[in-house]
Protein backbone atom coordinates (compact mmCIF):
# COMPACT_ATOMS: atom_id res chain seq x y z
CA UNK A 1 0.00 0.00 0.00
CA UNK A 2 1.21 3.49 -0.58
CA UNK A 3 1.64 6.11 1.93
CA UNK A 4 -1.08 8.22 0.36
CA UNK A 5 -3.69 5.09 0.32
CA UNK A 6 -2.69 4.26 4.00
CA UNK A 7 -3.80 7.30 4.87
CA UNK A 8 -7.48 7.32 3.14
CA UNK A 9 -7.06 4.63 4.68
CA UNK A 10 -6.82 5.77 7.93
CA UNK A 11 -9.29 8.66 7.31
CA UNK A 12 -11.79 6.17 6.74
CA UNK A 13 -11.86 4.05 9.28
CA UNK A 14 -11.86 7.17 11.43
CA UNK A 15 -14.61 8.75 9.67
CA UNK A 16 -16.53 5.27 10.53
CA UNK A 17 -14.92 4.78 13.94
CA UNK A 18 -15.69 8.11 15.59
CA UNK A 19 -19.86 8.62 14.97
CA UNK A 20 -20.04 4.88 16.12
CA UNK A 21 -17.92 5.31 19.19
CA UNK A 22 -19.72 8.79 19.83
CA UNK A 23 -23.24 6.82 19.63
CA UNK A 24 -21.63 3.99 22.01
CA UNK A 25 -20.83 6.36 24.36
CA UNK A 26 -24.11 8.10 24.34
CA UNK A 27 -25.74 5.26 24.66
CA UNK A 28 -23.81 3.74 27.72
CA UNK A 29 -24.89 7.41 29.41
CA UNK A 30 -28.97 6.97 28.44
CA UNK A 31 -28.47 3.41 30.35
CA UNK A 32 -26.84 4.67 33.12
CA UNK A 33 -29.39 7.17 33.72
CA UNK A 34 -32.14 4.59 33.44
CA UNK A 35 -30.05 2.31 35.94
CA UNK A 36 -29.34 5.12 38.60
CA UNK A 37 -32.95 6.21 38.41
Amino acid sequence: MTPRRTALTVVAWLWVAVPFAYGLYELMLKLKQLFSG
